[in-house]
């Protein structure tokens, strides 16, 4: 069958169980030389049929070098379940397949990295977890989807007003008692992550970490949004992957984020999209304003995220949640992500103002 005709095609769980006990099932699925993409549709599957093919299917899905989308079907049966939440994604309407499967077609390399991070995520370390996720990312800076990228997006625009004023300190230091805020101080470019602004983050948590009477860090950012993700000016700037992964893991606000826990919170609003919300799901609390979004572009660019996303987000939401986040690149409003649980609480926009004015007061 030819890789467009399986792409598309839905599987019962026995026609699946077939398929995949051929010793060349995988290589038929990969996106090297085939689809890219698996899906079982177990709205149209019998209990009998997952039970049948349910220890063989357990087996080959973790190992598949594709990414596999279930569509839900009778959800109170064991067997069903069981195979539902084995793929990397599970829909929920059948309505929704074609939009996913559109969304990584050009990507299908960076598709198949990212769940293959998200199958590991839940048994590694939040250490292992992030050196993982680099070596992945590094390896896509040299792959072909984000050369591709990178060559049909428009020229970063020499801006002098914004190169002046980026001059300045990227990340804000303030201490109020007992309580260090770190503030994202960029608002001009929606507080994009560019390299100044991680290493003067990197010193605001490393202080934090070795002074002993700072009791509470909280994470700000100017202007309108969050942080609107890494800065697009510098990305393919660094020619070297395999330096860039050893300074990712050797300053890495991730991990440093993960060492403060017990003391560290986040208010966020406007845009909150790729290390926007990757590096704040680490956080003890999340607070949103009711205008703050979130999104994973990273896996349209031809990557994966960067900046912990793999490890941080399925902590939060589940692998499944976060496959879908990041393969459908779609923004989620502040109610959903409180609904997920990617945020702890939703507050108007007045309501967080007034609060830092009480407490810096």
């Amino acid at each position: 069958m030819n890789p467009a005709a399986l792409r598309r095609r839905c599987w019962t769980a026995a026609e699946w169980g077939r398929f995949l006990i051929a010793p060349d099932a995988g290589e038929q699925l990969s996106p090297i030389a085939g689809p890219g993409v698996l899906v079982l549709d177990l709205a149209a599957s019998t209990p009998a049929e997952a039970n049948s093919w349910l220890a063989a299917l357990l087996e080959h899905l973790p190992m598949l070098p594709c990414v596999t989308i279930a569509i839900e079907g009778a959800p109170g049966e064991p067997s069903m379940r069981a195979l539902g939440q084995a793929c990397d994604v599970l829909l929920y309407d059948p309505a929704e397949l074609d939009v996913l499967l559109g969304a990584f077609e050009k990507t299908p390399l960076s598709a198949l990295a990212f769940v293959q991070l998200l199958r590991d995520s839940p048994r590694a370390s939040t250490y292992a977890g992030l050196v993982a996720e680099s070596f992945v990312y590094s390896t896509l800076q040299s792959g072909p989807e984000f050369g591709t990228w990178l060559a049909a997006r428009p020229r970063p625009r020499s801006d002098t007003a914004s190169a002046a004023s980026d001059r300045t300190p990227v990340c804000r230091l303030e201490r109020y008692g007992r309580r260090l805020e770190i503030s994202f101080a960029r608002p001009n470019r929606h507080n994009a992550f560019s390299r100044a602004m991680r290493d003067g983050f990197v010193e605001g948590l490393q202080l934090a970490l070795a002074d002993a009477s700072i009791e509470e860090v909280v994470l700000r950012g100017d202007g309108e949004s969050y942080c609107s993700g890494g800065d697009l000016a510098e990305f393919g700037s660094f020619s070297n992957p395999a330096q860039a992964h050893a300074i990712r893991t050797t300053r890495s606000p991730a991990l440093l984020i993960a060492r403060l826990a017990g003391r560290i919170r986040a208010e966020v609003q406007g845009a909150c999209l790729g290390a926007g919300i990757e590096l704040v799901a680490f956080s003890d609390r999340v607070v949103a304003a009711e205008n703050a979004f979130f999104q994973l572009p990273e896996v349209g660019f031809g990557l994966v995220p960067g900046a912990g996303g793999t490890v941080s987000l399925p902590r939060r939401i589940g692998r499944q949640r976060t496959a879908w986040f990041g393969l459908s690149g779609r923004r989620i409003d502040a109610r959903t992500a409180l609904a997920w649980g990617l945020v702890d609480e939703v507050r108007l926009g007045q309501h967080i103002e007034d609060e830092q004015s009480a407490a810096n007061g």
